[in-house]
């Protein structure tokens, strides 16, 4: 791409002359830039260094990325659709329901089945439910739920007359699930006895509001008007058929080479300052003014908050690993069970991973979909994945070279022991979220990237020149390339997620 003019719009006709104008600027490594359109050996030289096998690569190939135009993206996350509780049940024959007179038992919900506590309304069962109770006391029950407190319910089983359940003290030993309901005839709804008691009204949706911010980067080449000769000259025909020269300069490509790496890598490690940070509240990135909110959340900080972490699959044997492999699946299966996810890696782990397959004699395509690739095995391969199936799931595996290289996080995983992070695990396609922005549901990438771009500027990759050199802006007896993005990463979804530690 070359330089931007007033406006944005792109100036593509190259120059008849070695001038070193803004105008006639190559950029060799912008993925849509006229030198790659025009210029296409370029690509295949990138390619060949720099390679696919990335996240924010992979991410710009599905177009997993979108324009905002605030200081923030605001989304919700819909809780579970059914009613599942972690909780306790108090001795038997505690509580005597209604004219029934039936022994029941008083069980204390504890948290929903994720371990969260209860919303301030308390719990969702209602009156006339009909519930599964489960903990190594009682087995599994069947009851029905007689009356309702803000954080008790209270139950008769089905199986065994008067007989009440056992108690389990243990706060949430006891698993209780709603499967259905049941009335009376003539019973109004919420009614046990034709009277509404101790009832609790209709259940709405549990949703999760998350939100992140993005990060402003920056980063410059310099070189003084006495080295200029370091300018390497591109000879090009425009569309027109015009011939001229577009400049560049090899130390300048390696410093946007290492720009895009740090965005690919703050996407990835980018972390939140707390309320206990001596950056959150100081004036260190906001000159006088206290900033606030400092950082953004990265991929791996979302997965360790929000999402699963397994500590299996380290090549032990082809049989542990499938079983820890396997678990993992199981994990997926409580979650939703997203059914293609993409498995970025090490290379101890692959290998891991080839040996456990290589064991099952099925590795490789037999089976595999390849549907987040359009179903084209070829686009997989060129994007450097490969694929297998297990269960239900789709995984489509690629080595990850920031995990492997040792000038990156290859070299940290080496002294970090137990936190060294060997892979993770993505779900492919898409989840519906509550954008409060626009302030309805919408279908998104569940990993994808939002910068800051507007009408006015767009800041997703921004380059520009300034100094003395070519067509002069300062008297700054130098050339200065100067590279901005701003930017964050959405992590929907997080829940369906798994991190290889």
């Amino acid at each position: 791409m070359a330089i931007s003019n007033p406006g944005g719009l792109l100036n593509s006709v190259p120059a008849p002359f070695r001038q070193t104008l803004a105008t006639n600027y190559l950029d060799l490594n912008g993925a849509a830039g006229w030198g790659q359109q025009y210029v296409p050996d370029l690509m295949e030289k990138e390619a060949e260094v720099f390679g696919p096998r990335t996240i924010s690569g992979f991410l710009s190939q599905v177009g997993a990325e979108e324009a905002m135009t605030a200081d923030q993206v605001i989304w919700s996350e819909q809780g579970r659709l059914h009613l599942s509780y972690k909780a306790s049940v108090a001795a038997a024959g505690g509580v005597v329901i209604g004219a029934a007179g039936g022994a029941s038992s008083r069980i204390t919900l504890n948290t929903d089945i994720d371990g969260r506590p209860l919303n301030a309304a308390g719990h969702s069962i209602r009156v006339n439910d009909t519930i599964i109770v489960s903990d190594a006391n009682n087995g599994v029950v069947k009851c029905l739920v007689g009356a309702v407190a803000a954080t008790t319910i209270d139950v008769s089983p089905y199986n065994n007359g008067a007989v009440a359940l056992v108690a389990q003290a243990t706060a949430g030993a006891t698993t209780v699930l709603v499967y259905g309901s049941e009335f009376g005839k003539a019973d109004s709804y919420r009614s046990s006895t034709g009277t509404e008691v101790g009832t609790r009204g209709a259940n709405e949706p549990d949703f999760q509001t998350f939100s992140n911010k993005p990060i402003i980067m920056k980063d410059y080449y310099e070189v003084s008007g006495s080295d200029v000769s370091k300018i390497g000259w591109v000879e090009t025909t425009s569309e027109e058929g015009a011939t001229g020269y577009m400049w560049y300069l090899k130390a300048e490509s390696d410093t946007r080479a290492r720009f895009n790496d740090y965005i690919e890598m703050a996407m990835l490690e980018a972390e939140k300052s707390d309320a206990t940070s001596d950056l959150d509240g100081s004036a260190w990135l906001n000159g006088s003014a206290a900033a606030t909110d400092v950082g953004s959340e990265g991929l791996f900080a979302a997965i360790e908050s929000r999402g699963n972490i397994t500590s299996g699959i380290t090549g032990i044997s082809a049989a542990i690993d499938l079983a820890e492999f396997d678990a993992i699946l199981t994990e997926f299966d409580s979650q939703g069970a997203i059914e293609e996810n993409m498995l970025f890696v090490n290379r101890a782990t692959s290998l891991a991973m080839d040996d456990m397959l290589a064991s099952m004699n099925s590795y490789g395509a037999g089976g595999t979909s390849y549907g987040v690739f359009d179903n084209s095995e070829d686009m997989a391969l060129n994007l450097g994945f490969s694929g297998f199936r297990r269960g239900s799931y789709d995984f489509y595996k690629s080595d990850m070279r920031y995990l492997n290289d040792k000038a990156t996080r290859g070299g940290i995983n080496a002294t970090a022991g137990a936190n060294a992070i060997r892979g993770i695990m993505v779900p492919a396609g898409t989840s519906t979220v509550y954008d409060q922005m626009l302030g309805k549901n919408l279908k998104r990438p569940f990993l994808h990237v939002r910068y800051r771009a507007s009408q006015t500027d767009d800041r997703k990759m921004k380059s520009w020149v300034t100094g003395s050199v070519g067509a002069a802006t300062s008297a700054l007896d130098a050339m200065q390339l100067h590279f901005l993005t701003e930017r964050c990463l959405v992590t929907q979804g997080a829940n369906n997620f798994m991190l290889l530690k």
